[in-house]
């Protein structure tokens, strides 16, 4: 919703629009693909057998409930983790200057930086990466999980314009 509000000029085409929204999401699904092998292929180094996959998902299902706890504001669960990560110095430089820009480039920046920052939801995606046990395997799984997503980001993207 920020970027759409400070860097899309409702007055532009509905065409430029799109393809900014568009490129945007394209930069977030770079990078959750790019976790992905990178995650996947972390897997690939351990053999994991079935049990212990149950056992990691079981895992990630409590840290999932944790962090829905956390963003409902009753408890403070991996909060520092994602403050510290989201306000560091470098990170609030680069978005202010994507922020400010208006190429059709930084969109794609700013949404290829923004896949980088911690997500609750992206945690459990990693996880099934990770167990996948590839490089190829895990950037596909991430890759359909943002995907998956475009159609709800694009729509609020252009809901926001309004």
């Amino acid at each position: 919703m920020a970027y759409s509000s400070a860097k899309i000029d409702s007055s532009t085409s509905s065409l430029r629009q799109f393809l900014a929204h568009l490129t945007y999401n394209l930069g977030r699904i770079s990078a959750y693909t790019f976790l992905g092998m990178f995650f996947g292929a972390l897997g690939s180094i351990f053999t994991f057998s079935a049990q212990i996959n149950g056992y990691f998902y079981f895992v990630i299902g409590i840290l999932m409930v944790l962090m829905g706890l956390s963003m409902m504001g009753k408890i403070k669960f991996l909060t520092s983790l994602e403050a510290t990560i989201a306000f560091n110095p470098l990170i609030k430089t680069l978005f202010s200057h994507l922020i400010h820009s208006k190429s059709m480039g930084s969109f794609y920046g700013l949404g290829l930086l923004n896949g980088f920052l911690p997500c609750g939801l992206v945690y459990f995606f990693l996880a099934a990466a990770t167990t996948s046990g590839s490089f190829l395997l895990g950037g596909f799984t991430m890759a359909i999980f943002r995907l998956s997503t475009m159609p709800a980001m694009l729509g609020l993207g252009f809901i926001v314009g309004f």
